[in-house]
C-alpha cells in the first residue's frame, strides 16, 4: 500500500507552507505500509519556538484556504517546540532544532520511502545545520 494521491498532495502543500516560512530540512516519510492511522508524515523543524509557531500558523492556514482541510487534532502548540498537525491522511511534525535533534524521528522512518517535495522544500536539507554553525561562531564573536 501507498500514500493516496489526496496524502502526496497534502504533503507537498504543507512542505511549500513550511519552506515559504524557512523551515529547516524539511522531509516526508510514506508511512502507510507501516501504520495504519496515517499515510504519511511530514517533518520539519527551525530554530526557534516563535518560528516554529509560525511554520505551523502557515500550514495550517495554507491547507485549510487552498485544500479545504483542517486538522482534527493539534498538539504542542503551548510551548511551540514541538507541533504535530494530525489531519488523519498526514500528520505533520514541526519541532524546534534541538528536540529534531534529540528525538531523531528520521532514525524511526528510515526504512519508509521518501516522499518527493517541491523543490523549495528540497533546498531546506541541511539548513539547520548551517543555522547552527552560523549562530555558533558569532557567538565566538566571529562574523562569517
Amino acid at each position: 500500500m501507498t500514500a493516496t494521491d489526496r496524502s502526496i498532495e497534502l504533503i507537498n502543500a504543507a512542505a511549500q507552507a513550511a519552506a515559504d516560512k524557512l523551515a529547516h530540512d524539511i522531509i516526508a516519510y510514506d508511512v502507510s505500509d507501516v501504520l495504519s492511522i496515517t499515510d504519511a508524515f511530514l517533518l520539519a523543524s527551525a530554530p526557534s519556538d516563535r518560528q516554529v509557531k509560525s511554520i505551523v500558523d502557515e500550514i495550517e492556514e495554507r491547507l485549510n484556504k487552498d485544500l479545504g482541510v483542517k486538522p482534527v487534532r493539534r498538539e504542542g502548540d503551548r510551548e511551540a517546540r514541538w507541533v504535530l498537525l494530525d489531519y488523519v491522511d498526514i500528520v505533520v511534525h514541526v519541532q524546534h532544532s534541538e528536540e529534531r535533534v534529540f528525538y531523531a524521528l528520521e532514525r524511526l522512518w528510515k526504512d519508509c520511502p521518501e516522499i518527493g517535495l517541491p523543490e523549495e522544500a528540497k533546498a531546506t536539507r541541511g539548513k539547520a545545520a548551517e543555522h547552527a554553525d552560523a549562530t555558533a561562531g558569532e557567538q565566538d564573536g566571529e562574523l562569517l
